[in-house]
């Protein structure tokens, strides 16, 4: 069984995502991190840097238990664990990981600092909204290039598309960004969302 501690974010949804998606069984720690219960004692012993997401698996390798933090680490984790969404070996291996690094370089903190400066700050900075806006649009791009002539991002369906798909998601829907202008980035968003996995972990909340 593995435990995740997550939250309603874009983040944390990767994980629910992925989970679902993989087939694994799971229990959810929902982890508030409004409440700060993510600087608790607990959850720091499962990630020392306190964020979600982060699991507990305790049929790891060897049959130890073992913990996981970061998205990246912990989808290409649940991956290879159920052998599902990331190729093994080769160069589609890379490409799904390159895709992989590219979310948490860029629609990560680049989305997640603009829904920052726009919604949560006091004060509202012209120019921090203006760069990260810039730099929001220039990644959407990047996405939208991509998927010209890419069904997925690297062949199959696989984790590049589960951790890339939660920024540009809550761009449209949170900000409330106008993504008409990028038509194979909506075909794609589109398609994920209406998974029947997309759709079951983006309904979860806590109770």
């Amino acid at each position: 069984m593995i435990d995740a501690y997550t939250w309603t974010t874009p983040n944390g949804f990767k994980l629910i995502i992925a989970l679902e998606e993989l087939g694994l069984d799971y229990r959810i720690h929902w982890i508030n991190i409004g409440n700060g219960d993510q600087n608790t004692p607990e959850f720091r012993a499962v990630n020392p840097n306190g964020k979600i997401p982060a699991v507990v698996d305790d049929e790891g390798p060897s049959d130890e238990t073992i913990a996981v933090f970061e998205s990246g680490a912990v989808l290409t984790y649940l991956a290879e664990k159920t052998g599902k969404l990331l190729p093994s070996t080769g160069p589609d291996r890379y490409a799904v990981l390159e895709w992989v690094f590219f979310a948490i370089g860029g629609p990560g903190p680049m989305i997640g600092q603009l829904s920052h400066f726009t919604k949560f700050a006091k004060e509202k900075i012209p120019y921090a909204i203006d760069r990260y806006t810039t730099e929001t649009h220039r990644i959407l791009g990047v996405l939208d290039q991509r998927l010209a002539d890419h069904r997925y991002l690297a062949g199959d369906f696989s984790i590049a598309d589960i951790i890339n798909f939660t920024w540009p998601h809550a761009a449209r829907t949170f900000l409330g960004l106008d993504l008409s202008a990028y038509l194979n980035l909506v075909r794609w968003l589109d398609e994920l969302q209406a998974r029947p996995a997309f759709a079951r972990a983006l309904a979860m909340k806590p109770a």
